[in-house]
């Protein structure tokens, strides 16, 4: 079914995710001297293409060490002091906190060549170059120090950004997939509790009278509760194990009742699926309590289950006896149905509530292969 698809692949995306944070937590420090590393290569090799007429190969390696110096600090900077501040929306800090901190890195990174750089090279210092006009040059430190440092910070911080992202959606789809376990947990624990109470009751009154039926009337209460609280707590089960739980709620409910209710049970099926638990007996329970229970004359129900290669169809009837507002007031107990197939069937599924003077239809209607279409 498609949402087996849909939460399939939501799972793929997680434990993709997953991997990537474990890893990344695990071998932090290995990560990041890694990136380092592939930095300075690859500007070695463009300093080397570019550069290797004039310039010693050995002088390109100290060249691309010292701007390395200065891009680290301007990467830690930029990622995780200044992208903070604006995810905090403090974005006049975060301005003024990147013109200072770019200013102050080219500023070093300028007075690294001039001090250390050039004069390791055997390059006369320039004497018009003071201190003073180092740090009021800023054309010359924006254009040919700003981009050049700043320009492998910037991808540096995409790629946290983009880590970020990803532990952001884990958590998101986590926090989504707990909210809709929740939902559905609580609205599979409304299954009528009258149910269970009219059931004991009409267990004891067959004791009292020693009837024959008692033993397996226990013996199907109990296979009732044993898939409710232990066999159904996933998502999907087996279609089997709802007909069964179905034939042991129909088998109880008609001890409430002589021989003048009358329930057609059919099924086709063409292969095994699974499905969402407790969604079926949900409509059939509408069908007894409405139906059967408001029914004063020969009450009937008639269920119908079909399954074939592209769709699941449950349809169930049954006669009721007019009413004022007969029609609102048995469709009262189907919100709770719509809510949890909104949850697990989202756009492919259909619920069509249907009523005449004597007859409710309620038919639910899943497409199996969605993705095909």
């Amino acid at each position: 079914m498609v949402n087996k698809i849909a939460i399939s692949r939501i799972l793929v995306i997680m434990s993709f995710s997953d991997k990537i944070i474990g890893f990344n937590k695990e071998q932090r420090v290995t990560i990041h001297i890694l990136f380092w590393v592939t930095a300075l290569l690859l500007q070695l090799s463009s300093s080397s293409y570019h550069n290797s007429d004039v310039v010693p190969f050995t002088n390109n390696i100290i060249g691309d060490g010292i701007n390395l110096v200065s891009q680290i600090p301007a990467a830690y900077i930029l990622a995780y002091v200044i992208a903070p501040l604006f995810y905090r929306q403090k974005y006049v800090q975060a301005f003024i906190c990147f013109l200072l901190s770019a200013y102050v890195i080219c500023a070093l990174s300028r007075f690294e060549v001039i001090y250390f750089q050039e004069p390791f090279f055997g390059t006369a210092k320039n004497p018009s170059e003071t201190p003073v006009e180092i740090l009021t040059d800023l054309p010359k430190l924006i254009y040919t120090y700003f981009f050049r440092l700043f320009s492998v910070a910037f991808v540096f911080m995409f790629l946290k950004l983009l880590k970020d992202q990803l532990a952001i959606q884990k958590h998101t789809l986590s926090l989504e997939k707990e909210k809709a376990e929740t939902e559905l947990r609580l609205l599979k624990t409304q299954l009528n509790p009258h149910f269970l109470f009219n059931t004991l009751n009409n267990i004891y009154s067959l004791s009292l009278s020693n009837s024959n039926k008692t033993s397996a009337s226990i013996g199907r209460l109990s296979e009732i509760l044993d898939y409710i609280l232990y066999r159904c707590n996933t998502t999907f089960v087996p279609l089997s194990g709802e007909i069964t739980l179905l034939n042991n709620y129909i088998g109880l409910e008609k001890l409430r009742y002589d021989d003048r209710l009358k329930v057609n049970f059919k099924t086709e099926i063409d292969r095994e699926i699974e499905i969402a638990p407790l969604i079926l007996i949900s409509i059939v329970e509408n069908a007894f309590k409405h139906g059967a229970g408001d029914d004063m004359g020969s009450p009937i129900i008639n269920i119908d289950l079909l399954v074939n290669s592209s769709t699941f169809k449950f349809k169930v009837s049954n006669s009721f006896t007019p009413k004022p507002q007969s029609g609102e007031n048995i469709s009262i107990g189907l919100p709770n149905l719509k809510k949890q197939l909104e949850l697990i069937y989202p756009k492919t599924h259909t619920l069509v509530v249907e009523h005449t003077d004597t007859f409710f239809t309620v038919t639910l209607t899943v497409d199996l292969n969605p993705a095909e279409k």
